[in-house]
């Protein structure tokens, strides 16, 4: 069973830092390619970011771009989402999630699985 665990969230004053954690289990995760979604109330489901657990290539918004860095730990079965110099608009439940395969989509809709989600609350 595949399971993706997402933890880090919290509340954080605009231009502070959060780590997000994605533990995954339950599927070969060199096979796969993580990534992380975001949805604000009233909004879009909005991607964020992914990489490829078979090579590493990556793909970032522009939205979030020099802000935030995706990266894993293959041993650990794990891949993070640093969250730097964070705006308020940022503020949304952000979501792991999984697809089998190599190609990194920028579509928030290209993962068969995600996480339960992890709120991400940025204050003025």
């Amino acid at each position: 069973e595949v399971q993706l665990v997402e933890s880090g969230g919290g509340l954080v004053q605009a231009g502070g830092s959060l780590r997000l954690s994605c533990a995954a289990s339950g599927f070969a995760f060199n096979d796969y390619v993580i990534g992380w979604f975001r949805q604000a109330p009233g909004k879009e489901r909005e991607g964020v970011s992914s990489i490829s657990m078979h090579d590493g290539s990556t793909y970032t918004s522009d939205s979030v771009k020099g802000r935030f860095t995706i990266s894993s730990d293959n041993i650990k079965n794990t891949a993070y989402l640093q969250m730097n110099m964070l705006k308020v608009e940022d503020t949304a439940v952000y979501y792991c999630a999984a697809v089998e395969g190599h190609i990194v989509p920028s579509s928030p809709y290209g993962f068969d699985y995600q996480g339960q989600g992890t709120q991400v609350t940025v204050s003025s």
